[in-house]
This record gives structure tokens, C-alpha cells and sequence, in this order.
């Protein structure tokens, strides 16, 4: 049921197009039960959808980052203990 505040009227919900907006002015029209406004509805959709979108987008860009940060680390580490070794090395050739 589409309610419309302009003419009073529960009209049934057009379901070939998606937004009833040629019925009733997204403002004037209550989707299901009067007290949820149309407009705010698809507002609230949006942000909610975009929240979870932007979500996803920053756990994915931060679990790249992770990654690549781990995988760096070791190999800093090994060229570190590689120049160790060769240090511990030429210092005992040294001897």
C-alpha cells in the first residue's frame, strides 16, 4: 500500500516502476504503514547501503595494507641478519 497525504488515499504500490513518484510527491507519499515517509525511507537506504559499501572498501584497503606490511617485514629482517652474519663473519676473518 502506498498512502498519499496529498489526496488521502492508500493506493495499491505500482509494481512496474520502481519509485511511485508520477502517483504521489516522494514527501507526500507513506510506504506500508503511515508513519514511514517515502523520501526518508530511500534516504535511509542510501546512507545505510553506502555505509556498508564504504565498509567493505576500507577492511579491504586495510587488509592489503596488513598484508603487504607483513610480507615486507621478513625480508627487511633476513637482509638484516644476512648483514650480521657477514659482519660476524669478516670480523672473525679479521682475527
Amino acid at each position: 500500500c502506498l498512502w498519499c497525504y496529498t489526496n488521502n488515499t492508500c493506493i495499491d504500490y505500482p509494481v512496474r516502476s520502481i519509485l511511485p513518484s508520477s502517483l504521489c510527491s516522494f514527501s507526500n507519499a507513506r510506504w506500508g504503514v503511515c508513519w514511514i515517509n517515502f523520501e526518508a525511507l530511500i534516504i535511509a537506504i542510501a546512507v545505510v547501503a553506502g555505509l556498508i559499501l564504504v565498509s567493505i572498501a576500507v577492511c579491504c584497503c586495510y587488509c592489503c595494507y596488513c598484508r603487504r606490511r607483513s610480507r615486507s617485514r621478513p625480508d627487511e629482517e633476513e637482509e638484516r641478519l644476512a648483514r650480521k652474519r657477514e659482519e660476524q663473519r669478516l670480523q672473525s676473518l679479521q682475527r
